[in-house]
């Protein structure tokens, strides 16, 4: 027969029996439902956009030079040098072009993975980082449902989809940075909100501004809660503006040959503000009702978009001035932020409409992205054409591969992003002294009548021979 279980001794009266303290690393709190949203949100985005990139890669269809210049200082900065971009001109400093030294950051992924690729798989990846904090915030303050719908709202914005598709751009750095700021302000903490920004002035030169004008609304917001963090936001808004001072007249200068800052003569002193004003009315439109409904005016936060809109409005460069390339990437975080901190107020509102309105907002802009998509960048990967490489890349690529590692080149748009991570490339008309190894150039479009003609405009003292042509691209060898 089984032993009896033996009974616990009952204490004496008086006596308490401690109770067990379980160990904080074993308490751990059960987490929300959803709280995984946010990451994976990042990750599907982060699939689509790093895709989208590649693909436009892929099918030789850069737009600009500038992935070429990144991809020329990265490289260098991978090499422990001095930033040098010789497509600005031989033996350029890229800092005396913008202050971006943040993106020495890319140096380490580089130099295990030399190729411009890796630039454009890095912005994806922190282009969809960003997402990650603008749809905590939103959760926190509207739901699950509803702040997921922010994210994807934010993550499909018109504005993050053109700068992904044009090439590479320094403030894929400033997106994430201006988010993390952000989602630190709307949950109350101050410091945190101020660390976050404080980077951004070495992301571009004008971002000191926008460091500047999240300090004041982290001084708007805590001067009764916290006057001491308030009075350390007033100085972290003197520092971004100062910062930006600095930037332009001496550290952009110190490092330019001309010792001046070159895209001074872009800011119009006179009316360009009412210059295309329907042009800009329109950039506003984009910006405030597909993403917000307008609500987002509603916070203090959309104020912090003031600095952006404002150098590129008054900009004599229509480039600024609509909604193409990439410079409404650093606004989207702001006012998808601002609408979630806007949708908080709305939906306590004594008006019905109001509080309907609130209600459905976030639902009916992800709506407005999904629908928009279909004519925006992302949709390219609906076709199966994104995800071959086409023959014409091929061959062109095969043209071009019989350049030899480490020979200068002049070159144009087209050859460039499949040059520089192992040739030495300048600007065709921009090589200075230097008469370059090779010459390529793409002219799919005919602008050039006679190529070895427009060669010889170009260096009239050497004599170079056509050594590939196809599918509208040339190669040339200087003969000596």
């Amino acid at each position: 027969m089984p032993n009896a279980p033996r009974a616990l001794p009952v204490p004496p009266q008086g006596i308490r029996i401690p109770t067990p303290v379980t160990h904080p690393s074993r308490d751990r709190r059960p987490r929300p439902p959803g709280h995984r949203d946010p990451y994976l949100l990042a990750a599907v985005l982060f699939a689509a956009y790093a895709a989208l990139s590649v693909a436009r890669f892929r099918h030789l269809a850069s737009r600009s030079w500038d992935l070429g210049i990144f991809e020329q200082a990265v490289r260098a900065y991978a090499h422990l040098r001095a930033p040098v971009v010789d497509l600005k001109g031989p033996g350029f400093n890229v800092l005396g072009d913008h202050f971006s030294p943040i993106t020495a950051l890319l140096a380490p992924a580089y130099r295990l993975f030399p190729s411009p690729v890796t630039l454009l798989v890095a912005q994806a990846a922190l282009f969809a980082l960003s997402a990650v904090p603008v749809t905590r915030a939103a959760v926190r303050l509207v739901g699950r449902r509803r702040g997921l719908a922010l994210g994807i709202a934010y993550g499909l914005s018109w504005g993050i989809q053109r700068a992904v598709d044009f090439d590479f751009h320094e403030v894929c750095f400033a997106v994430p940075l201006i988010a993390f700021s952000l989602e630190a302000l709307l949950d109350r903490r101050w410091r945190r909100a101020l660390w976050w920004a404080l980077p951004l002035v070495l992301v571009k030169e004008d971002l000191g501004l926008t460091v500047a004008a999240i300090a004041l609304v982290v001084a708007l917001r805590a001067r009764r809660v916290s006057p001491r963090a308030a009075r350390w936001a007033l100085a972290v808004a003197a520092a971004g503006v100062a910062a930006t001072v600095v930037t332009l007249t001496v550290v952009v200068p110190a490092f330019n040959t001309s010792g001046g800052y070159d895209y001074w003569s872009k800011v119009d002193s006179g009316f360009a503000l009412f210059d295309a004003t329907g042009t800009k009315l329109r950039t506003l439109a984009w910006l405030l009702i597909p993403t917000s409904g307008l609500l987002a005016l509603r916070s203090p936060l959309s104020a912090i978009a003031l600095p952006t809109l404002g150098w590129r409005f008054l900009s004599g460069d229509e480039h600024y001035w609509g909604t193409a390339w990439h410079y409404s990437a650093v606004l989207m975080p702001v006012v998808a932020l601002a609408l979630a901190d806007a949708l908080t107020a709305a939906r306590c509102s004594p008006r019905p409409w109001l509080r309907s309105y609130a209600n459905q907002l976030p639902a009916a802009t992800a709506a407005a992205a999904l629908a928009l998509t279909t004519t925006l960048p992302l949709s390219a990967l609906s076709e199966a054409e994104a995800y071959r490489t086409p023959a014409r890349v091929t061959a062109v690529e095969r043209m071009l591969d019989r350049i030899p590692d480490g020979a200068t080149v002049e070159a144009n748009i087209g050859p460039i992003s499949r040059l520089t991570s192992r040739c030495r490339v300048f600007w065709t008309g921009g090589t200075g002294n230097i008469t370059p190894d090779y010459i390529a150039l793409e002219n799919t479009d005919r602008s050039i009548d006679d190529v070895e003609e427009y060669v010889r405009g170009l260096h009239p003292r050497a004599f170079y021979e056509i050594v590939g042509a196809t599918r509208g691209y040339v190669v040339l060898r200087h003969r000596t």
